[in-house]
Formats: structure tokens, sequence, C-alpha cells
């Protein structure tokens, strides 16, 4: 549920006094203090992996020789007209025969077709230069890849390599996947003049007049079923429609030793950036956009790769900011390859679904993670995990810390394992509608995903809607999950379900409605030092026949501000 303007007139008033009123603190696991100018690369590099709480390599940065050419030594044309798929190709096949070393993409508007990397190969965008990919749909042909975890066919990437080691496209210019010509758009998401516009503009629309396609063939591939990964099986009914089949913008297949510093990469079909199965990333001051409107415009998606460095990079997108991936259901538990090793920091989100998330595609596991140091303004969700029953995978050793948020339209902190399902906790005190929801645990087997020892420290929300809802499963409760130093102004307050062994220490939480902290069917939890204002007489509900051994250290918590329910005894309290 969108509620983007019902904060944006507190947004931009608070944007400031949140700046200057909330104190800074260290990174996960240090005291608190003000922050030290930023030192030298070498010596920042070094602070990134300082106090980690796992062990992770080095990652290595590329290197080239000096040898570079430019595009226009093979004939392109920079007049936004010419199509230099041909002279990109030549200009990258030159320098890979040479050993490598780099190719220049000077001031200019280049329209081009899909670029295909080589080993060895840097890509330098000089600033004012614009690579516009065509929106010619003859230029991308159907390839076998992977899409949303799953494996299928989709249209070649406009930036596309495989197998392929030190690479990197660096400078200051821009690359634009035009994705306008593929994506297509919901009414609710666009003001009448522009939706008036769009249908205007051609397409076609679906049978309720709700989705503008750019094309018949877009909407027919969208009744073919398993929502964006049509359930089909040749690749002759993949041509059929291929017009739904957008591609990821950059598609980066198990390559190694990757580096993007610099550009601006823009207005995806898709996804924005996947690098899929890679190994050592550096991902640094890039600039990550797609309108807010674009249907699966993620910004980034690492997804199955090792040892990455994510830092000093914005992103503006249409949906997950920055993501964490390793496949769907049965074919990501095939490929059992997990995201791991990966530091994060640094970064800011303007827009997007979520700022920092986890899943739903995650069968293959996402462990040994950092995060540091991140900005979300007006994201929907600000720290998010999702998985569903069917995925598989376990997320475990997660450790985030220094998270400024605000703005947050719905959870500032969500963990969802009903993903796409039916969560007990959203209705769990309307007992006429507890039946269409799903209570009852199943067999946990590999299908059941787990979300275990996450640590979360030094966060600071203000003006925004929920504080967390921690949601896990009957089954597969979420466990050893902690929240420290956290600091919360919102609409609602903290929700637990589901779960097993949460511990909120030095938590200040300010809600506007409803109780401060929710407890439902949770166990061995533990609230340490809570500072609450809830409006309400009831400051703690328990709901729940399974709730037990939960430890309330709450400023000011009596029984009489205690509400029990659903089948939660006051026993469940450990005083």
């Amino acid at each position: 549920m969108k509620k983007r303007n019902l904060f944006s007139i507190q947004l931009l008033a608070g944007v400031l006094l949140f700046a200057i009123a909330l104190p800074s603190t260290g990174a996960f696991g240090q005291p608190g203090g003000k922050r030290k100018p930023a030192p030298g690369k070498d010596a920042f590099i070094e602070s990134l992996y300082a106090n980690l709480p796992f062990d992770m390599p080095r990652v290595q940065e590329p290197t080239f020789p000096p040898y570079q050419v430019r595009i226009t030594d093979f004939g392109a044309v920079g007049d936004g007209v010419a199509k230099n798929t041909q002279a990109f190709a030549n200009a990258i096949g030159a320098v890979a025969k040479k050993g490598g070393g780099t190719v220049v993409v000077p001031r200019g508007i280049w329209i081009t077709g899909p670029i295909t990397l080589q080993s060895n190969v840097r890509i330098h965008v000089e600033e004012g230069a614009l690579v516009k990919f065509s929106e010619d749909k003859a230029d991308y042909p159907l390839v076998q890849t992977s899409f949303e975890g799953l494996e299928t066919y989709r249209c070649l990437s406009p930036i596309n390599g495989t197998g392929l080691e030190n690479i990197a496209f660096t400078g200051k210019g821009i690359f634009d996947g035009s994705g306008d010509a593929w994506r297509p758009v919901k009414k609710s998401k666009m003001a009448p003049g522009q939706w008036n516009a769009l249908v205007k503009s051609g397409g076609a629309l679906s049978d309720n007049g709700q989705t503008w396609y750019p094309s018949e063939q877009a909407k027919r591939g969208d009744s073919a079923g398993n929502f964006n990964v049509p359930n089909l099986s040749r690749k002759e009914q993949f041509e059929a429609i291929k017009d739904f089949l957008r591609p990821v913008m950059v598609s980066l297949v198990r390559c190694k030793k990757v580096l993007l510093d610099g550009p601006t990469f823009q207005n995806s079909p898709a996804w924005n950036l996947h690098p899929l199965m890679c190994e050592e990333i550096i991902l640094r001051n890039v600039n990550v956009r797609n309108p807010w409107y674009s249907q699966n415009g993620d910004g980034l998606d690492l997804e199955s790769c090792k040892n990455a460095l994510i830092y000093h990079n914005t992103f503006d997108v249409g949906d997950d900011a920055i993501c964490l991936k390793s496949g769907k259901d049965e074919d990501g538990r095939r490929r059992g390859m997990p995201t791991e090793n990966a530091i994060i920091a640094y970064n800011t989100v303007y827009h997007g679904h979520g700022g920092f998330v986890v899943g739903s595609e995650m069968s293959g596991g996402v462990r040994n993670i950092k995060v540091a140091h991140c900005t979300f303004i007006g994201t929907d969700i600000g720290l998010r995990f999702k998985s569903t029953r069917g995925r598989g995978g376990v997320v475990e050793n997660i450790y985030i810390s220094d998270i400024d948020m605000i703005g947050i339209p719905t959870e500032a902190i969500g963990f969802n394992l009903f993903y796409g399902g039916n969560s007990p906790v959203l209705e769990a005190d309307q007992s006429e509608a507890n039946e269409a929801h799903d209570e009852t645990p199943v067999p946990v087997t590999e299908a059941t995903p787990s979300f275990r020892n996450i640590h979360m420290k030094n966060i600071r929300v203000a003006q925004s809607h929920t504080a967390a809802i921690f949601q896990g499963l009957p089954e597969m409760n979420l466990q050893n999950i902690t929240l420290e130093n956290a600091t919360f102004d919102t609409r609602q307050g903290i929700t637990l379900s589901d779960s097993d062994g949460i511990l909120l220490r030095n938590v200040t939480l300010r809600n506007q409605e409803g109780p401060g902290v929710t407890i439902y069917n949770s166990r061995n939890s533990k609230i340490e030092n809570m500072t609450l204002s809830a409006p309400t007489p009831t400051w703690v509900r328990v709901l729940g026949p399974k709730c037990a051994n939960l430890r309330l250290g709450i400023q000011g918590l009596d029984t009489a501000k205690m509400e029990f329910g659903k089948g939660a005894e006051e026993g469940a309290i450990k005083r």
C-alpha cells in the first residue's frame, strides 16, 4: 500500500531537523561518536573491512593495460541518430585482441544495440557521453538466462557478458536502457494527463483498462502465467511473446573481478544491474535511476555472488534498490550458490520498494553480509527481508548498523516470511478474519525458508508509518534477531510474530497510534531498557497460545498497560 503523499510535507521539513538533532554513531560493534573526516582511499577501504564479524577475503580490483581506443576510431557517430552497434563491437574486439585496455566513449549521444563485453576490457564513458540503447526489439534476440531466480528465456541484455574476467565500466557518462519502450505501466501510478498521453502513443490496454502495454504481443505475454516468467518450455513459445520478455539492463554472468565506478545507469527495461554467479565485484560512485512507476525496476540485484564491495552509490528506482538474491524455489536450490561475503556501505536510496533487501528469491541462501552507514529517504520499506513457503534457503549472519531512515510509508524494518501469502499477524486482533489466514504449521522440508542470526544496531527512523514487523512462519520462526540502540518516531509500533529469540535492547519508541508492542505466538524473546510513549492505555498486547518465556523491560510498564488475547496467558511473561 502506497502512502507517499501522507508524509511528503513532513518529510521536507523534517530532513534538516533529523540530521541536526540525532547523534552520530559508530560502526557495528563500535562505540558511538562524531564521524571523522573521510580518510584516504586505501585507509577508507581498510575501514570497510575493519572489525568484520565474519571472514572475508579482500576484493581484488581489476587493472588494465594502458592501451586504449575511442569508438570514433571505428566509425561511431554521436548524433543521437546513427546506430553504433558494430562500432562498439569492433572497438571492444580490437582492445581484447591487444590483450586488454580501455574503450573510450566521448561526449555525444550514442545510439546502439546490445554491448557484449570481453575479458580485460574497460568501457570508459566520459562526462557528457550518453549511451542510449536502441528501442528496436529486433536488436535483442532471445537467450537462455535466469530471471527472478528461474531458468528461462529473455531478450538479450543491453549490456551483457558471460564467463569474463577483469572488466569495468568507469567514467561520469550515462547508460540509458530505453526502458519506456519495454515496460507495462499501471494507470494507478500515473497522473491523468500522463496516462492519457501514454494511451494515445499507441500500444495496448489490458482488458480492464488499468494497464498499458507497449504492444499487443507484450499484453499476450502477461497472461502466460507465473508472473514475469511465463510458464512455457519451448523457445518458439517464448518467441511468440518476445516483447513481453524485457531484459535486465546489465547482465554479467559468471564473471570475476568486476568494477562499476562512476557512471549513471538508468531507465532499464527490467532490473537495472544484475551480477549473477559473479566473484570479486566492486560497485562504487554509481547512480542508478528508474522512474518510480517502473515495475520490476530494481536497482541492484546481487544474485548468487561472492565477495562484493558496494559503497558510495545512490539509488532512485521503481522497485527494490539494493537487493540480495540466490535463485527461486527448486531452480535456486538446485544451483545451490548463496550470495555471501558482501560489504554494503555509505549508500543513499531516495526511492524504492525497499532500501536494503534480502529475497524473496533466496533459495540458495544469503550469508555473511555487512550493511552500514546507509540512508533511506521515502523508500516503501527500509530494511526488508522477504520469503515464503516453497523457497527454502537459509539467510544468516547479517550485520546492519548506522542506518538513517525518514518518510518510510510502511515498515522501517520488515521481516515477512508470508510474502505473497496470508500473514496471521496482519489481522491478529480481528477474530472474524483469522480463519482466512494461515496459522497452521506445515512440515519442515528443504522448501522451508529460514532467517536467523541477523543483527541490527544504531538505527534511527523519523516521520514514518510502522517501526518494525518481525513475521516468521509457524513451523520456522525467525531466530536470534537483535535490534539495539534504535530510535523510532512512527505512527505504529513494533510487532513480533512467529519468532523465537528476538532481543530489543535500548530502543526508544514514539508511536502515535495503537499499542507500542504487539507479540503474537512468539517465545524466548526479551526487551531490555525500552522507552515507550504509546498513546493508548494498552502499551503491550500479547496474543496467541504459543507465547512463552517473554521478558519485557519497558520503563513504566505494569499489568494495567498489558492486554492478553487469542489464547495467550499472563504466565507467558517472565518477570
